[in-house]
């Protein structure tokens, strides 16, 4: 009987203790709304820089080895679409990550991506081939991508509980690739403004 109230005790410990692992791996309430208002923050940064600008405004390109405004804003768009999706198909399947040290981890995302100082290649996949048609195209589908990668922020339980490799060097799990789709459009919203203050700009 001592045996039997031992195995017990140890099961109903075992179960706590696991209990404890996966609420400590979920995305708490804080993290949720630091997150969203990264989103909008980033999206709003976004269309502010985009807004009314003219055709030649959106065609100008600094110099031919660099991107159009219009480019730029479609890189955004797109990449919003492949790195959701890459959360979903290849984060969310991928072995657990424990031991990480989250809160580092978030803030290291939220300053490394959008720092301009270390230029990167896109990926083939997220090169301007005007697929969305046109500059409005591109927006309009970035704001609606946005609020689907909200959505799924606010509706997906276990974005903590796995991780995998990122361009920025280290593990991330579902809830930080989050956090980089925001600060991917916020490095972008850079890139814009600096094509924007070329002194060959168009005026109008």
């Amino acid at each position: 009987m001592k045996k039997v109230c031992s195995l017990v005790l140890v099961l109903t410990a075992m179960f706590a203790l696991s209990a404890l692992t996966v609420a400590a791996q979920e995305v708490t309430q804080g993290e949720k709304e630091r997150a969203v208002q990264y989103l909008e923050s980033t999206k709003k940064g976004v269309l502010d820089a985009t807004k009314g600008l003219s055709e030649a405004q959106w065609n100008f390109k600094p110099a031919p080895d660099r991107w159009s405004v219009a480019q730029v804003m479609e890189h955004i768009a797109a990449a919003e679409d492949f790195i959701r999706g890459m959360v979903k198909e290849k984060v969310m399947l991928a072995p657990a990550e424990p031991g990480r040290d989250l809160k580092k981890i978030d803030d290291a995302v939220m300053a490394m991506m959008p720092d301009r100082s270390h230029k990167a290649q896109a990926p083939e996949p997220l090169v301007p081939t005007n697929r969305f048609g046109s500059p409005a195209g591109a927006v309009k589908h970035f704001a609606e991508s946005r609020a689907t990668t909200e959505d799924f922020l606010k509706s997906t339980a276990g974005l903590r509980e796995h991780a995998v490799d990122s361009p920025l060097g280290m593990k991330l799990d579902g809830y930080q690739f989050v956090l980089l789709i925001a600060a991917h459009s916020e490095r972008h919203t850079k890139q814009i403004n600096e094509v924007k203050a070329d002194p060959n700009f168009p005026k109008n």
